[in-house]
């Protein structure tokens, strides 16, 4: 029998957080060691953000519910539920959610995430 040409996760990896943000990667790196791209489903806590970053890699954002705020080159955008958003590769980004709700939302990255190639800034 050859081998199946689809996966199915039934366990993504739960990557682990120190700011109660919840980050399970169900393709990726971390869950499958699939370096082309990377889906993750997330939810950011009310007041939550992370310090500005510039990724060696394009990630598509799209909101579940709650609103996100990207801060953008300079351009701050904020997103509710239904809208998406495409960052490419080498802009710098700052993500957020400075609201009373959570915010639910998928990315997508293009190669994968990888903690190596974030480049976050120190805080």
């Amino acid at each position: 029998m050859s081998e199946k040409r689809y996966f199915r996760q039934q366990a993504p990896f739960r990557v682990p957080t120190t700011d109660g943000k919840l980050i399970e990667e169900h393709i990726g790196l971390a869950s499958t060691h699939t370096p082309q791209y990377s889906v993750a489903h997330m939810v950011a806590p009310p007041q939550w953000s992370e310090p500005h970053q510039t990724p060696a890699f394009d990630e598509i954002t799209l909101i579940v519910r709650g609103r996100k705020r990207f801060e953008v080159d300079g351009d701050v955008l904020e997103l509710g539920a239904g809208e998406s958003l495409l960052i490419k590769a080498g802009a710098r980004v700052r993500y957020s959610n400075p609201f009373a709700e959570e915010c639910e939302y998928w990315s997508i990255c293009v190669p994968a995430f990888n903690p190596d190639t974030v480049n976050r800034e120190a805080e």
